[in-house]
């Protein structure tokens, strides 16, 4: 008895010694998973964050504001009693040249003014120089008309060579007609406005003489591949003038001439046809009692910058009507100077420029943008003067106390302003304000177009098709599988559903754009009468199953009676099929798509959001049905026999009290859902026509915000404004999930508390 109750002693102490070792080791597990979950949790926020931290810092250069800095200043280069006529700067902002009124041109360093070279062109011609005009800032002509009505033309370059890997600039100037000085007027009469513009084939000079007459010279160079011999062919033409000219300029191709007179009238003048110039356009461009005081190109020679003396600065260019004709129309105006603008000095490349005013204050403004970007005092007086660097990162500046200011200039990114990202521009050569994503072109004159209204409209318009198809049949199979369906039979349908969003989203846009896209053009008709025949193919089968025998009904196991309906659905769609085209001979003509467009207005591309709306809603269907189908599933059972023990039918249990319940489970599975639909890229990519246009139109491609990064970055220039504006893109992507997921959450929340007591 002693052994037996020993040995039962020590069997329980072992027992207990096992079931201590056991929580133990459980006690363990848990708080190693429970630390384990954390840190995963906590390095899931951490990460997003940090996406969003770098999200915003890439894009926050897009709005910091232009920063200048005085790198130099030193005494006028070659002084004198001589005037100023012109600044300019070379690429890499080491030297800088300065044009007199005596016909000299000096080159200087922009470190410390030192003169590297003098050209002087009355060595070459007696006459005085009445007039100066340069051409376009990439050309690098300049033009001086002389007292005897002749026109010197000059070019300026500038040579690099690397000796010993030393970077030396080496300016030149040089005559590109071999020496001679271009005959305006045969009288003699002196040259008082001028305006050049030249190019390897042509060159053109606007002159009024001291006369009053407004000649048009065009040399036309002709040269022989053979021989290189050049011909030029010269005509001279004579356009009326009747009250003077305050201004004048040309466009860099030579076909569009603008003159201001005293009464300040804009004169506007098709110059194609050098023998027969055109007036199109004679407007007042200021109100009375106000004068013009500067007018120069924007960059590209289209649009022309008209200062006044109020301080304010009108962008004008030629917009197309109607009838084809071109009239100009005043698009923008800047307005924050106060004193008379006296120069405006476009950029090299961009559509900013720089206005300097009587007070010797530079404003910098982006037009396209319609942006203010700076206004600085610079100390120039009344007589300063200002060039800008080809690259838009320097300043020479003149100032009335003889002194040559040299500055940097940082602005980055003016193309950015909200205005034109979100709001309709009205750019060049447009008839109207609109929304136009366009990142790059082969021009070098291009306007570059960031509006992302268009993308986040195509973005929105991708998911709205997705979710309308996607919603109805994921949440209305969901209800089907979780509470109608037997359980045998949802083991195997779940699974196969939840297994379609392993399926490559390349793999779906593949499908949609090259199998299901030519399907729908040569079906259109079938794929209208499907969503009409289908549902009333299955209800009317749904109809006529309560008058069958008992017998047969009673062989179909509970749970089971949703396969009836698959012959039901195959024979529809097959039957929809057989007669698309006969339907389409006998209502449209043998051709939807065309009957549509000719008839309704309505155009029709192959790859539309139609086909993407489906291809995405596939892609959506099994996020959707399986957090849907898990929340119905997961309701109570008491809560479900409770309604149909007091006598509810097993419809009116679904709708009264399982889809309450599991409301905010249904309404979290439609938001992240959306949120997929939102960020899905290889489908928009891939069936869609990638066009960023705004329309309603369900048969109209789109660009996606999404399909524009996947597209755009790899051709992006690191640091561009391109480049940032795509992460901009991405940030607003990262913002709309973030804000679709936290209305999820907090509906989700609001929900559960309030469905809790059932």
């Amino acid at each position: 008895m002693k052994s037996s109750a020993s040995n039962n002693t020590v069997s329980t102490k072992l027992d207990l010694t096992k079931d201590f070792n056991y929580k133990n080791s459980r006690y363990l597990k848990d708080v190693i998973t429970r630390y384990l979950m954390t840190a995963g949790g906590i390095g899931v926020i951490i990460a997003i964050v940090l996406i969003a931290v770098y999200l915003v810092w890439i894009v926050i250069p897009l709005f910091l504001p232009a920063h200048t800095a005085k790198l130099a200043s030193f005494e006028i280069p070659d002084k004198g009693p001589d005037v100023s006529l012109f600044y300019a700067v070379e690429e890499q902002r080491e030297i800088a040249m300065r044009v007199l009124d005596t016909g000299t041109i000096v080159f200087f360093k922009t470190s410390d003014g030192e003169v590297i070279n003098t050209e002087n062109l009355l060595s070459q011609n007696r006459a005085n120089v009445t007039s100066f005009a340069a051409g376009n800032s990439s050309g690098r002509l300049l033009g001086f008309g002389m007292s005897d009505g002749t026109v010197e033309l000059r070019y300026h370059q500038y040579n690099i060579s690397y000796p010993d890997d030393i970077r030396i600039i080496s300016p030149q100037v040089f005559n590109p007609f071999d020496g001679d000085s271009i005959v305006v007027d045969e009288s003699g009469a002196s040259i008082v406005k001028l305006a050049v513009q030249g190019n390897e084939e042509q060159t053109t000079i606007a002159a009024l003489t001291e006369n009053s007459q407004l000649i048009l010279v065009n040399l036309n160079i002709e040269t022989n591949f053979l021989t290189d011999e050049r011909t030029i062919n010269k005509v001279v033409t004579t356009i009326p003038v009747q009250y003077g000219v305050r201004h004048i300029i040309m466009d860099v191709d030579q076909t569009e001439l603008y003159f201001t007179d005293i009464e300040n009238v804009l004169h506007y003048y098709n110059i194609r046809n050098k023998q027969s110039p055109i007036l199109v356009q004679s407007l007042s461009v200021v109100e009375d009692e106000i004068d013009i005081t500067a007018m120069e190109f924007l960059s590209g020679g289209i649009s022309v910058l008209i200062g006044d003396n109020l301080g304010r600065i009108a962008q004008w260019f030629p917009v197309r009507d109607e009838n084809n004709d071109y009239s100009l129309k005043k698009i923008r105006i800047f307005d924050s100077q106060i004193s008379p603008i006296r120069q405006i000095v476009p950029e090299y490349f961009r559509k900013g420029f720089l206005a300097l005013d009587e007070s010797g204050k530079l404003g910098i403004y982006h037009a396209t943008a319609h942006r203010t970007i700076k206004v600085q005092d610079l100390n120039a007086g009344h007589d300063g003067m200002i060039a800008i660097a080809p690259r838009a990162n320097g300043l020479v500046v003149e100032n009335s106390d003889s002194v040559v200011d040299v500055w940097e200039l940082e602005n980055e990114h003016p193309e950015v302003s909200w205005s034109s990202l979100w709001g309709k521009v009205w750019y060049e050569s447009r008839d109207g304000p609109e929304y136009i994503w366009q990142s790059s072109s082969a021009s070098n004159i291009f306007e570059p177009k960031f509006s992302l209204t268009p993308l986040a409209f195509g973005t929105l318009k991708a998911s709205l098709y997705a979710m309308l198809f996607a919603i109805p049949l994921s949440i209305m199979g969901a209800i089907y599988t979780a509470y109608f369906m037997s359980a045998g039979l949802r083991n195997i349908v779940k699974p196969s559903i939840e297994i379609m969003a392993a399926l490559p989203t390349v793999i779906l846009g593949f499908l949609a754009g090259l199998w299901f896209a030519p399907i729908v053009e040569a079906y259109l008709p079938a794929m209208f009468l499907i969503f009409l025949v289908v549902p009333i193919a299955i209800i009317a089968a749904a109809y006529l199953w309560q008058f069958l025998p008992e017998k047969i009904k009673h062989r179909v196991p509970q749970g089971f009676e949703g396969l009836i309906l698959l012959p039901v659905i195959i024979l529809a769609t097959t039957a929809v099929f057989l007669l698309s085209q006969p339907i389409e001979v006998w209502l449209f003509g043998g051709n939807l798509p065309l009957w549509l467009t000719q008839e309704l207005g309505i155009s029709f591309d192959q790859r539309n959001s139609f086909v993407v709306g489906i291809a995405i809603g596939f892609a959506v269907i099994p996020t959707i049905f399986s957090i849907s189908e898990d929340a119905i599933f997961g309701v109570p059972k008491h809560l479900t026999t409770g309604s149909l023990a007091l006598g509810a039918t097993p419809w009116q249990t679904m709708a009264k009290v399982i889809l309450l319940t599991a409301s905010p489970g249904i309404f979290s599975a439609v938001m992240i859902g959306l949120g997929r639909a939102v960020g899905e890229t290889m489908i928009v990519v891939m069936a869609t026509g990638n066009t960023a246009i705004m329309d309603i139109n369900i048969f109209e491609g789109f660009r996606a915000l999404s399909a524009n990064i996947a597209v755009e970055m790899p051709e992006s220039e690191l640091g561009s404004t391109h480049y940032r504006i795509l992460f901009l893109a991405g940030l607003v992507l990262f913002m709309a999930t973030f804000f679709f997921n936290t209305i999820a959450e907090v509906v989700r929340q609001k929900l559960r508390v309030k469905y809790s007591s059932l």
